[in-house]
């Protein structure tokens, strides 16, 4: 006959795990909830720092490189503004840096996002919003050709 002691012991010792897993399982997921939102939380913070970070620099950079001046009206620079503006005098990009006094290459990197155009450039630009498709021509006309003057050639050998 089994010992009703031993029996007992072993009935109160399953109850016992039982319950204790009943109360900790719910903790358990509570507090992997918790880590989660915490690791998330940890993640927005240091992007957060990153962006002030970044912020910063440009200012400091703006700062100093740009002393400040009383300047005209704000101009609004807009790359794909740029881009409709060519197409609608129907200039190709050498054309219209050369109406601007830039290369094609410095216009094709503004439409691109890739560079913006210094002060000078973009009120040569703002002059350039109000003329029409005769207007340019007109103006690429009467501009002088264009000129090798910075670039050195190097003797044939």
């Amino acid at each position: 006959m089994p010992n009703v002691a031993a029996l007992l012991k072993q009935e109160i010792t399953r109850l016992a795990r039982k319950e204790g897993r009943g109360a900790i399982d719910p903790l358990k997921k509570a507090s992997a909830q918790h880590r989660r939102a915490i690791a998330a939380l940890r993640r927005q913070i240091a992007q957060l720092q990153r962006q002030l970070a970044t912020l910063g620099r440009r200012l400091e950079k703006g700062a100093s490189a740009a002393p400040p001046a009383a300047e005209g009206p704000k101009v609004r620079f807009v790359a794909r503004g740029l881009r409709s503006q060519r197409a609608r005098l129907g200039l190709s990009a050498a054309e219209f840096g050369k109406l601007v006094g830039v290369s094609a290459q410095s216009i094709y990197n503004w439409e691109q996002g890739a560079a913006r155009p210094r002060a000078a450039q973009l009120a040569a630009l703002v002059a350039l919003r109000g003329i029409g498709k005769r207007e340019a021509q007109a103006r690429l006309r009467q501009s002088p050709p264009a000129s090798n003057k910075g670039r050195k050639r190097r003797s044939g050998r």
